[in-house]
């Protein structure tokens, strides 16, 4: 009985103690809770904030909109548009390596490219694996609810003249920075200032709240180019189709306005579309008519004729024997293509007589034969600051031959540009004065245009007048003429330079000229390079170009006909399609 007793007072005796180390437990459990709650909201808020935001807020970059490229007539030739880039934190996307089958397909890769972009750098936080996608194919992607995948918002460079603009505008790269032609001359205008925000976003990458704007994104600004585009499709079309008739190996155009020096076309073959990247070719990307030089032949013997008529010692009617059509100087001969016997100065521009333009250039000073190509500007660049442009060669007079100095008065021995042989005509358009050569328009507040008289008013006129003959019956450029507009200009065909000499072969072929000759407006150069066709001239091959060309650009620009012996012929109207500037 005793030990019955016994054992039930110790069991009572446990109870109470087994009560107080549970209740023990639950009062320390619950002060560690507290204490945990205390350090997580109180003591470590600030660590677990930073560990939170870690992973779900992020800052992202706001991209300032590239500014539009106009042409003078504020039609659009350069415009961005919004796109999407698809990236992927590489730990969470690699973790879901059996949904990269599905992605891959949708965005046109293989796995295996997404393995190349992707696993190298899987301790990055930021990989792009598609850039510039359609937004619609944007919406697809993160439907699919891959984790790790997100979309970060661009801008797409899209030229809607394609490859009729592109070697003036150039071209921007992937991140929207310029590269070639005003896209690379103006880039900072341009590209603006990009801003900052913080963002949350979910598990997946979304962005599902935007938090605050850490800077704000500043676009950039529009630039409105000097070129008329309708202008520019005319001479992309006539210079092209030539191109191909001819089987050229290259071509160039450039007419500018002589009023301001603005180049109001400028055109290049082969070309480029812009707009499809995976056809971009290096080869292309050069805009000939300001990096490219040849020898301009015949086209600067109006700069010879304007030498020698400074010089006192010749006038328009002055007599030059050129028979028998050859001339020797020293050991060489210079030739014309037929015997034209005594001409006068006017009929050496009319016939393009090498042999009288030499005896002009041996007969007058070397230097004032240098002044005279000098202050058009041959041998200098012409300030337009268009990137890669170059200066050509031509070197001072001391250094000169008699057969170099012969040589030089048809167009041997000294490199120009298209764009180089175009200033040097407008200086005989513009009555002697040079103006700088310019891509934009001048701006209402801007100062006078700078002018600098480099030939004296009456010799500018005196071989404009002379130019004239080159158009009419027994000129060479008779195929220049445009009815209703008195022209002015110059043909020139010319051997090209190869090792040891000039090619028997290869030829390049150019028209220079101005219009209405009375009161020039337009001044333009065709260069044709290595036409292969039945005719290589340049009055068969660039002379018909300037005339289709100049014919319509007068038109659109409503320039009134000045030639009164055809006044009472009814002009032909553009095509409907020209006249809305509409490329046909």
């Amino acid at each position: 009985m005793s030990n019955m007793n016994k054992h039930n007072a110790s069991k009572h005796s446990v109870r109470p103690f087994r009560l107080g180390v549970v209740v023990l437990l639950v009062m320390t459990a619950t002060l560690l809770l507290l204490w945990r709650s205390v350090d997580l909201h109180v003591l470590s808020k600030d660590f677990l904030q930073h560990q939170g935001d870690a992973r779900y807020l992020r800052v992202m970059p706001v991209l300032a909109h590239r500014g539009m490229i106009r042409d003078r007539n504020g039609e659009p030739l350069a415009i961005s548009t919004p796109v999407d880039s698809v990236w992927v934190q590489p730990e969470d996307f690699i973790a879901a390596h059996e949904q990269w089958p599905r992605i891959a397909k949708l965005l046109g890769m293989k796995v295996s490219d997404l393995e190349r972009l992707v696993l190298p750098r899987k301790k990055r936080e930021f990989v792009y694996i598609k850039r510039h996608v359609a937004p619609q194919l944007g919406v697809q992607v993160m439907a699919l609810e891959i984790p790790g995948v997100s979309l970060q918002r661009e801008y797409h460079r899209y030229y809607p003249t394609g490859e009729v603009t592109a070697h003036v505008l150039g071209f921007t790269n992937v991140d929207d920075e310029g590269q070639e032609g005003m896209e690379l001359a103006w880039n900072d205008w341009l590209q603006g200032l990009p801003g900052s925000q913080r963002v949350l976003k979910d598990r997946l990458g979304r962005v599902v709240k935007h938090i605050e704007l850490i800077r704000k994104a500043h676009p950039g600004k529009d630039l409105v180019l000097s070129l008329d585009r309708r202008l520019q499709y005319l001479a992309y079309r006539e210079l092209k189709r030539m191109v191909i008739r001819q089987k050229a190996r290259s071509a160039s155009a450039v007419i500018l306005d002589v009023r301001t020096g603005e180049v109001l076309a400028m055109v290049n073959q082969p070309s480029y579309n812009p707009n499809d990247r995976g056809q971009l070719d290096g080869a292309n990307y050069r805009n000939r008519a300001v990096t490219d030089v040849f020898e301009p032949g015949s086209t600067v013997k109006p700069f010879t004729v304007a030498a020698a008529l400074e010089s006192g010692k010749y006038s328009p009617q002055t007599l030059i024997d050129t028979a028998p059509g050859v001339f020797r100087v020293g050991r060489y001969r210079i030739r014309d293509i037929r015997n034209y016997g005594r001409i006068s100065v006017s009929t050496v521009i009319q016939k393009s007589s090498n042999v009288g333009a030499s005896k002009m250039a041996l007969a007058i000073e070397p230097d004032r034969l240098w002044r005279s190509y000098a202050r058009v500007g041959f041998g200098e660049a012409t300030g337009s600051g268009f990137p890669g442009e170059v200066s050509g060669v031509f070197t001072r007079s001391r250094h000169w031959r008699d057969i170099e100095r012969a040589t030089l008065a048809y167009g041997y021995g000294v490199s120009v540009t298209p764009l180089q042989l175009a200033r040097a005509y407008m200086v005989l358009a513009n009555d002697g004065k040079r103006l700088p050569v310019r891509f934009l328009p001048p701006a209402a507040d801007e100062q006078e245009i700078q002018v600098e008289q480099v030939m004296p008013v009456k010799i500018a006129r005196a071989v404009r007048h002379m130019m004239e003959s080159v158009i009419q019956t027994g000129g060479t450029g008779t195929r220049a003429a445009i009815p209703g507009y008195r022209v002015a200009g110059k043909t020139g065909t010319m051997k090209k330079a190869t090792a040891g000499g000039y090619s028997d072969d290869r030829y390049i072929a150019v028209f220079a000229g101005m219009a209405p000759a009375s009161d020039p407006r337009l001044v333009m150069v065709v260069m044709i390079n290595e036409p292969r066709g039945e005719v290589y001239y340049g009055g068969e091959v660039a002379a018909p170009v300037f005339s289709r060309v100049m014919s319509g650009a007068l038109r659109l620009l409503n320039v009134a006909p000045d030639d009164v012996s055809t006044r009472h012929i009814k002009l032909a109207g553009l095509p409907p399609a020209l006249q809305s500037g509409v490329h046909p």
